[in-house]
Parts: C-alpha cells; structure tokens; sequence
C-alpha cells in the first residue's frame, strides 16, 4: 500500500513552512520524504496519482514535534528499560504530535541508568512503531543536593568522568544530552567530553553562581533544563543560574509550558530575553502523562497527580508533568504574543538544530522527512500523525 510505503496527498491545510504559513496547502509525501509542497493546493496533473490521501479540513499541519525531555506516559517509564514500556510512551506521545524523543532517566544506580542505556540501544536497532526515540537524555545523576527536585537524593553523585566515558565508548551516538550540576567539582571535565563528542551538556538541578555557569558555556554547556525551575534564581546583584541561562545566547532555554512550573509572565520574560532559535518546548512528562489523577512513581519517590499536577507524595516539590507537546505548544499561543510559526520552531526546529537533526527533520522542507503533526483549528485535537511517513496515529495506520 502507498500509506506504508510513505505516499501521501496531505490537503487542505494551513502548513508552517519555515516562518511563513502556506494557507490551503497540498502537500507531497514520497518514500517517506516531502516532495512537493504546494499553497493553494495547485497541483501538476498527474502529481498526486496513486497517493493515499488526507483531507485536513482547514487544520494546521506542522513539524513534527522532538521533545528532548519526556521520562515516560500512559502509565510507564522511560527507566523501566523495556521494549514494551517503550512502546507504550512512544504510542502515547506520537498521538499528541511527537515525532521523536530522548529518552529521559532520572538520578538513579549506575546500574539503573545503564539498564536504560541498553534498552533505548536495543530499541533503536529494531524498526520503531510510533515515535521515533532520537536518543538518550540522561537527567543525572550529577546533580546538586541543595536542588534535587523530585530526583532521589538516594542516588546523587559527583560527576564521574569515568562512567561518561564508559558509557558513551560502549554506546557511541546514543546519549544526545547529560544533566548537570556545573558547579560541582568536576563538572568541567565532563562538561569538556560531552562536547568534543556533539552531546548536550545541560546545567540543571543546579546551584551554579553567574560566573560558574558562564564558565561552563565556556566549557561547552549550551542548555539550561526546565529553565527557572531547580536552579538559582536570578538576583540583582549575583544573576545565578536563571540569570545567565536569559543573558548567555549561547544557552538553550528549555521550557514546560503548562502554567504550572513557570508562570506565564516569567515565560513572555523568557521569550523577550532570548532569541527565538534559543527556546525549546519540552514535557518532563512523567509516567501518569494520559492517565489523569491518582498515584504513580518517579525514581522510586512517591507522586500524587491532582487536577493535573505532579508532585511528590512527601515534600510536594514539582514531579515532572502531565503535559503533551500539543498542550504546551497551545499554552504559548494563548500566554505569549508568539505566532504559530515561532512557537512550532521551539517545538520542532529548535530542538532538532540542538541534536544535529535539521539536515533529516524538524521542519516542513522539500527533501526532510515527513515528520508531521496534523492538528484541528484550534491545536487542540491531533487527527494524524507521521514518522518519516509512516502514519502512526489516526486514521488507517500502517506499519
């Protein structure tokens, strides 16, 4: 069939196309790449024979979204290291418009991270049904004491250049991001690794005075992990943590956009205060993601989910988040001034540059992927969602 092997009309939509929108666009899908993209949906005759086709009733098409920091859904966990927990979190994720992922650990064993680090290489050697794991994102364990969130104390560590170094010789290409504290002793080091290899170097969960953070973007650091959450705030007179990750450009912003960890004047601050291309959406959802309340897990620490909201059972810090990539891309075009156009870069764009994906994906070009999102008028419903082509959510999905 046409569907299964990538073919596709895609028609009457609103499509984001780099900063511009192709209103009543056709778009062309073959062998899994988009071939043709078409506003008014003129077509040449003959174009679209033999193609399986979507009518997009006046939706909007977008990239598929990459969410760089998702530790599970629909009742599992990124660290139960199984194929069919996997399945279950990519199922999930790609009905809600995610296209591709890392996989997120928390603070944990040395045994526990590297049991995730098995199954996510395992994973990616098999064809993928739904969304596509990208990676690994290791949240941890390198963190500070003093902000460890709703990670398990249990389980923080100095940084361990060793243990980087074993894990990315025995599994080359699979981590995409580490999360540290960049002022603990030793941070520098890994920090100086991860970016000679082309990982992610993240402060996050982290104390770090101005001058500690701006050394370690010196060092290679170029992103910030749930920005304005479990990091020094910003003061007037020592900016820390916050202050450095809204003044340095060479910093990536990470942001949840669910008005519940960041409010929406402190996320319009962060939008003025970066350049666009410096913002990425992101979910930190947890495993209770789909499920709505009740009680769940998050590295062996207790979560309540009420109303939506995560937190943990004793302390009540913040635990992750129940968010979709949809919902925080609707959040942003409520709460900013943003457009669709700027708010779909931090979603898909952003995030793909950051992992070295813009040449394959992240963006609605001729030759990339067809990874995409078709959602209704209002970004609240996705209808249909592809990976490289292939349908893995709504309508007849084909493997």
């Amino acid at each position: 069939m046409n569907e299964a092997a990538g073919n596709w009309l895609i028609r009457g939509v609103n499509a984001v196309v780099g900063d511009a929108v192709a209103e009543d666009a056709a778009i062309v899908v073959k062998n899994g790449k988009i071939a043709r993209i078409a506003a008014g949906g003129d077509l040449p005759p003959g174009e679209a024979d033999g193609l399986a086709e979507v009518d997009g009733g006046g939706g909007w098409l977008l990239p598929g979204f990459i969410d760089m920091h998702v530790h599970g859904g629909f009742g599992s966990d990124f660290m139960d290291a199984s194929a069919a927990a996997y399945d279950a979190i990519t199922s999930f994720h790609a009905s809600k418009g995610t296209t591709r992922m890392l996989a997120t650990t928390v603070t944990a064993s040395r045994e526990a991270i590297e049991a995730v680090l098995e199954a996510s290489a395992a994973y990616r050697g098999r064809p993928m049904p739904y969304a596509a794991l990208a990676g690994v994102h290791l949240e941890g364990p390198f963190i500070s004491e003093l902000w460890p969130g709703a990670q398990n104390p249990s389980f923080i560590s100095p940084p361990r250049l060793d243990w980087v170094e074993a894990w990315t010789s025995r599994y080359p290409g699979l981590i995409k991001q580490l999360t540290l504290a960049p002022e603990k002793e030793g941070a520098a080091d890994v920090i100086a690794h991860l970016a000679r290899g082309g990982i992610v170097a993240a402060a996050g969960h982290t104390d770090a005075l101005y001058a500690q953070v701006e050394a370690a973007a010196e060092a290679g650091l170029s992103q910030a992990v749930h920005t304005f959450n479990a990091m020094r705030a910003l003061h007037h007179r020592e900016p820390g943590t916050v202050g450095a990750v809204l003044s340095d450009d060479r910093i990536h912003a990470e942001l949840i956009a669910d008005g519940h960890h960041v409010h929406p004047a402190a996320i319009r601050l962060l939008v003025k205060a970066k350049p666009r291309d410096r913002v990425i959406l992101i979910t930190d959802a947890i495993s209770a993601a789909g499920l709505g309340d009740g009680g769940y897990e998050l590295g062996g620490l207790g979560v309540d989910v009420v109303n939506g909201v995560a937190r943990l059972r004793e302390g009540g810090s913040l635990a992750g988040s129940t968010l979709t990539m949809i919902d925080a891309v609707r959040f942003m075009l409520t709460h900013t001034d943003l457009g669709i156009a700027a708010v779909s870069r931090m979603a898909s764009a952003n995030p793909a540059r950051q992992l070295g994906l813009q040449d394959t994906t992240g963006a609605i070009g001729i030759g990339l992927a067809a990874d995409l999102v078709l959602t209704d008028a209002d970004f609240r419903d996705v209808s249909h969602t592809w990976v490289e082509g292939r349908l893995v959510h709504g309508g007849s999905q084909a493997g």
